[in-house]
């Protein structure tokens, strides 16, 4: 009998000092057959609209390359980190209709991209609110322009964040047999000691989620403080796109967080029946899956806030590359920048917005 791996138990986490002879014992239903129907499609549509907008999105940016600012290159690398997480997805769809014929190989594979995409999308959000506080607070810029390579190397630093955050996935994942009489595998968290599974929550919930909200907050709050008064339409701009794009990363994570920490604090894991009881492994499934979609979404904030993106997009679309080459439009939709008192086009990057945030700085991105 071939060996099937549940990947949605990746999100629990089980305590056992000796697992080399571990047996997985889950009492909750989790072959559901709406759930096994559903969230294939889920999976399969995420995927597709993920992909496809994402990279549209790297197209975009790279046909505008020569121009590109410092939220630019930070752009593409979120969308690197999506595109990196929705191509798991098949793993994911196959797995909850079906389950997998694998071992624990696709299982730390799986849980490490999940956790490279979490926390290089929340650092890549972070350099770009910081970008916009200095930039708009103080006058300044984080790094020159003249020197392009250093905002490459912002964005490798964040890399290897996140990989070193993702190393108790290398260690603690784990394909678990369910039972002695079925040949299937769970994906599982096996940690040697309850002060492991404490120590690998408790750093994924400070450092990727509480420490970077403050830090997102105490930006928004002081741009918005510095603005209020004599705020533009493209300062304006450049605050609501990044806002939407933070807003959208917490709305999708934070239940999958909030989830986390409830299961940081239940010491009842080791009851199946309780488990189930307080339907904390559906919690923990279900928000997952939202964290998911957010890797879909990001292309659809360009889209919605630039008019002149949503243009660049029907022109890759059509293979019309004059039009895209042409550097009359730009990711940010910016018609009104077309006034006198507007920077010369030639001098616009490719995020717009956030370059015109400093047109009076002399382009501090």
């Amino acid at each position: 009998m071939d060996k099937k791996l549940d990947l949605h138990g990746l999100f629990e986490f089980n305590d056992t000092f000796d697992y080399s002879d571990y047996k997985y014992e889950d009492d909750c239903d989790t072959g559901s057959s709406f759930l096994a129907i559903f969230l294939p499609i889920m999976y399969s549509v995420a995927m597709v609209l993920g992909l496809t907008g994402n990279i549209l999105v790297l197209v975009v940016l790279w046909q505008k390359r020569r121009n590109w600012s410092m939220t630019a290159a930070f752009v593409l690398h979120l969308s690197i980190a999506d595109i990196l997480l929705l191509l798991t997805l098949p793993v994911w769809a196959v797995d909850a209709g079906k389950g997998l014929s694998f071992g624990s190989v696709p299982c730390k594979l799986t849980g490490v991209l999940f956790k490279i995409n979490f926390h290089c999308s929340i650092f890549l959000l972070v350099c770009i609110s910081l970008n916009l506080y200095i930039s708009v607070v103080h006058t300044t810029k984080i790094c020159s322009c003249t020197r392009p390579y250093m905002v490459q190397l912002i964005c490798l630093v964040g890399w290897i964040f996140s990989l070193l955050l993702s190393i108790p996935d290398w260690m603690y994942l784990k394909a678990a047999r369910v039972s002695e009489q079925e040949d299937n595998y769970k994906c599982v968290y096996m940690y040697s000691c309850t002060e492991a599974r404490m120590a690998s929550h408790f750093s994924f919930l400070v450092l990727g989620f509480l420490l970077p909200f403050i830090v997102l907050l105490y930006c928004f709050v002081h741009v918005l403080l510095k603005c209020r008064s004599k705020m533009g339409v493209p300062k304006r701009r450049a605050v609501q796109v990044t806002f939407a794009l933070v807003l959208v990363f917490f709305i999708s994570w934070t239940p999958f967080n909030v989830a986390l920490l409830m299961d940081m604090f239940d010491f009842s894991s080791r009851k199946p029946a309780e488990f189930c009881g307080n339907h904390r492994w559906t919690a923990v499934k279900i928000t997952a899956i939202l964290g998911f979609l957010h890797s879909c979404l990001n292309p659809l904030i360009y889209f919605g806030f630039s008019e002149k993106f949503r243009h660049w997009i029907l022109s890759v679309m059509k293979c019309n590359s004059c039009a895209v080459d042409s550097g009359d439009y730009f990711l940010w939709d910016s018609r009104e920048f077309h006034s006198p008192t507007s920077v010369p086009q030639e001098e616009n990057g490719a995020l717009q917005p956030m370059n015109n945030i400093q047109q009076l700085n002399d382009e501090m991105l």
